[in-house]
């Protein structure tokens, strides 16, 4: 299967040539790859360069936008750069992030599964951080969630959903929206991407204003926010998360922020995440009996 690479980068001097490394040391090289860089004042267009110099499936896009960090859209923004220079003919489309380390047989993995399963819409490994010299498992997400960092889609999939909505909660919205479409999100445990910069080091507070807005406008309603916020915070033992997850959900209604989903597509999520919800509650009372 013909697979794509669009990789933004901003300022990714520290880690990109570990990334880059890492493509071109696969078992199945992909047939493009495009690295965009996203208004960098580091050395990440020399090392992009030194890339493309040497293998002609890289190619390199520039891209100025601000220098500011905006979780979700900037970073979508300088994906379409990338993608907008590609051609049709591919199977896959990966947008991968310029701080992770794949292991080599990434790609032949995540193609075969794409290969033998036709309903998998979109497939990706599990991010793992390094602690005290260790790498453990990024607790961000649950395990059944492909993460932005390193996502593979079948084009019809990334058709039918409509791409990658240029927003906050982008990474969120496909898996649903697919889901919706009944496409299967799979998840191979076995590839462990090795994650160099764990998510949100670069975030600033009011990011959790902005992810409780995000809750509103996929349509999660106020029960499935609140606990969405309760488990978050107590994940991250902050009260202070939670308030500003909620302020974040209260002031996108009161603002009437348009919503990222149809009302069909709203209707869906809220019945996917009351059954996701329900299913962990009766695996934990299991488990405890």
């Amino acid at each position: 299967m013909n697979y794509y690479i669009v990789i933004p980068a901003h300022n990714e001097a520290a880690f990109i040539q570990l990334t880059l490394t890492s493509i071109v040391e696969q078992t199945l090289l992909p047939k493009k790859v495009v690295v965009v860089n996203d208004n960098s004042s580091d050395g990440t267009e020399t090392i992009i360069d030194n890339f493309a110099n040497q293998y002609d499936f890289i190619t390199k896009v520039n891209s100025n936008s601000s220098d500011e960090h905006l979780p979700g859209s900037k970073v979508i923004n300088a994906f379409y750069k990338g993608f907008e220079t590609l051609d049709a003919h591919f199977d896959i489309i990966v947008k991968l992030d310029a701080d992770i380390i794949l292991p080599k047989n990434y790609f032949e993995t995540i193609c075969d599964h794409f290969k033998n399963d036709a309903t998998i819409g979109i497939a990706g490994g599990l991010a793992y951080i390094e602690k005290n010299g260790q790498w453990v498992y990024e607790t961000i997400a649950d395990k059944n969630h492909v993460r932005g960092p390193f996502k593979a889609y079948r084009k019809e999939c990334f058709e039918q959903i409509g791409g990658l909505q240029k927003s906050l909660g982008w990474d969120t919205a496909d898996v649903l929206l697919a889901r919706f479409h009944n496409w299967k999100v799979f998840v191979d445990e076995t590839l462990e991407v090795k994650h160099l910069k764990p998510t949100g080091n670069a975030y600033k507070q009011k990011v959790h204003r902005n992810h409780g807005a995000v809750f509103y406008k996929l349509g999660y309603g106020f029960w499935i926010s609140l606990i969405s916020s309760v488990k978050i915070a107590l994940k991250k033992k902050s009260i202070a998360v939670f308030s500003g997850y909620m302020k974040g959900f209260f002031a996108a209604k009161k603002a009437q922020t348009p919503k990222m989903v149809t009302s069909k597509q709203e209707r869906f999520i809220r019945s996917y995440r009351r059954s996701q919800m329900l299913n962990k509650i009766k695996q934990f009372f299991l488990f405890r009996s």
